[in-house]
């Protein structure tokens, strides 16, 4: 059994991913579909929703396989898509990383019914 320290550890992890994501996803779909400097990028703005989407779904203990799919899936098309254009962006990498980790281990916090047995020292 984990101690309360890994539990909590990992449960400011999971979600501190899962905002991050969140939050980059939307500036980024706001600047591609909005742009204040340039023209439109509809193809990016299409991946930033999806990753937004994943990024939603991915903080929620029912729904964080299937967030996690679409986060990877997102992830690796921007990599893709940045390595076309001759840049690496090893942090996409990361993020991918931590959501594979997260989606093996489960989501840090549970389901509802099952709330008082993860909550540190049993309060």
């Amino acid at each position: 059994m984990a101690s309360p320290t890994l539990r909590r550890s990992f449960f400011a992890f999971h979600l501190t991913l899962g905002l991050v994501l969140l939050v980059f996803s939307l500036r980024t779909a706001f600047e591609a579909l909005a742009p204040t400097l340039g023209p439109a990028s509809p193809h990016v703005g299409a991946i930033a929703i999806i990753e937004a989407t994943g990024a939603i779904l991915f903080l929620f203990a029912r729904s964080l396989r299937v967030g996690g799919a679409l986060l990877l899936l997102s992830l690796g098309l921007a990599l893709v898509a940045h390595a076309l254009y001759g840049e690496f962006r090893g942090d996409l990498l990361i993020y991918a990383a931590g959501t594979w980790l997260v989606m093996i281990h489960g989501p840090a916090w549970p389901e509802a019914s099952h709330h008082a047995t993860w909550l540190p020292n049993g309060a």
